[in-house]
């Protein structure tokens, strides 16, 4: 027999409306029907997102909310049976840690007064000094200085109060410990440090936890068996290296393809799945499968009227969906949603294979290029007209380009001549100066420059 071990369980909170009288128009269905059982000694992850009913899960296993119907057997006794006065004194035997580091400890105790009060409540120690020094040495197990019994919460870090909400829940030495989100508060660095306590302390006292988180890095890494939530079902449960590999229901699918691989040639080749719609209310679920609304492989005539059972595929493997194995095995395709790349959701950041490296367009050019290439066709014969006109400008300056250089030629051929004769070459110059005066009427009259030249000889 497993050390826990919970049978249908269901917490609906009620919803009631009325100014006199309040009367109750409908429930939050938060937990409805979860099975699942944890061995003694092992590590039990329980995932989903946001409003899955995770944490009102954690709690009516501590029955610190009311549990509607169902069983929850802690070691062959049944918690929901149980009047006040023996929960509180089976309590001791099931803890929790909190999401808030701060927020769970009271910021008027200091910390020996805060570790000692369950302690006193349970009957733990003859006395202050034998409860003392048991605090110090579980404050040395969560690495905590013994120092620290005289100071208050707000005088540590989070990692640091974190410690101490671990330390309080192993003070009165339980059986099971649920920890409810124990690093989401923590930076990076701190998670890690955290994370291994907490195996240390199960290898050294043979604890069993509870573990509910967000991040599936650490759900993988500390678990041996992990339960995915969906709107306040447990929809597959495997153990821990089983569902990363090969995840059964269509929730897990597109949970684990949004988590990303180090790797960084796998991480290009894999695919995500986007899933349409959003999340339905608990208050109001869908008929059938919780998850047909979303679902991209959902069949109207079945998921929409009945509800899948949690049932065995082999190997531990429970899977709650009608066609689990189908999915599996690729006959059943999908009917919406979408896959796309992992890189950027359907934007491949790789140039394609039929492309040249130099970014010249392949010869199987993508449809959707060609409307880009229209307009530039069509600017070809205004740009040409433009060409042509320039050619006729280009080809009108050239006769008369031709004649300057004629005409330069000329005037210098006649000063070249009369060089050997010193005599007459102070006249030539003397006629050579008006002849660069009347360069400017050169340009406008062609015929002038030609004519005085030979007027000078």
């Amino acid at each position: 027999m497993s050390l826990l071990e919970l049978d249908g369980v269901k917490v609906h909170f009620p919803i009631k409306k009325g100014l006199l009288f309040d009367r109750t128009v409908g429930h939050v269905y938060a937990v409805d029907g979860v099975s699942l059982k944890v061995e003694a000694g092992e590590t039990y992850g329980l995932v989903g997102e946001s409003g899955c009913g995770k944490t009102t899960l954690g709690r009516s296993v501590l029955r610190l909310v009311d549990i509607t119907d169902g069983s929850v057997v802690l070691d062959g006794t049944d918690l929901a049976k149980l009047p006040g006065e023996e929960m509180r004194r089976f309590r001791r035997r099931l803890q929790m840690v909190f999401q808030d580091p701060l927020g769970s400890l009271n910021p008027r105790q200091n910390i020996e007064s805060i570790l000692s009060e369950g302690m006193i409540a349970h009957g733990i120690g003859k006395d202050q000094e034998e409860r003392r020094e048991k605090i110090k040495a579980i404050l040395d197990k969560v690495g905590l200085p013994s120092n620290a019994l005289a100071r208050y919460p707000h005088e540590f870090s989070g990692g640091q109060r974190q410690r101490i909400g671990i330390a309080r829940a192993l003070v009165l030495e339980p059986d099971v410990i649920i920890c409810d989100e124990p690093v989401s508060a923590l930076d990076v660095s701190v998670q890690a440090q955290v994370i291994n306590l907490l195996e240390e302390l199960q290898e050294e006292l043979g604890l069993t936890y509870v573990v509910i988180a967000h991040d599936l890095a650490v759900v993988r890494h500390i678990s041996d068996t992990i339960g995915v939530m969906y709107l306040g079902a447990l929809v597959e449960e495997a153990p821990s290296d089983a569902l990363y590999a090969e995840p059964k229901h269509p929730y897990t699918k597109a949970l684990m393809s949004a988590v990303p691989v180090p790797d960084p040639e796998v991480e290009d080749k894999r695919e995500r799945i986007l899933l349409t719609g959003d999340l339905p209310s608990p208050a109001n679920p869908p008929t059938g499968c919780r998850f047909h609304t979303r679902c991209p492989w959902a069949q109207a005539e079945r998921c929409s009227t009945e509800r899948p059972q949690l049932r065995d595929i082999g190997g531990g493997h429970r899977v709650a969906c009608h066609y689990a194995e189908d999915i599996a095995s690729g006959k059943l395709q999908l009917t919406k949603g979408e896959v796309v790349s992992a890189t950027r959701e359907g934007v491949d950041d790789n140039p394609s294979e039929d492309t040249p490296e130099t970014g010249a367009p392949a010869e199987d050019t993508p449809a959707a290029e060609t409307p880009a290439k229209i307009p530039a066709q069509k600017e070809k014969p205004a740009e040409a007209e433009k060409s042509a006109e320039a050619g006729e400008d280009a080809e009108a300056e050239k006769p008369a380009e031709a004649e300057k250089a004629a005409e330069a030629e000329k005037a210098a051929e006649p000063a070249e001549a009369e060089k050997p004769s010193a005599t007459e070459d102070k006249p030539a110059k003397a006629e050579d100066k008006p002849a660069k005066a009347d360069e400017p009427e050169a340009a406008s009259d062609e015929a002038e420059p030609s004519e005085e030249p030979e007027k000078a000889v």
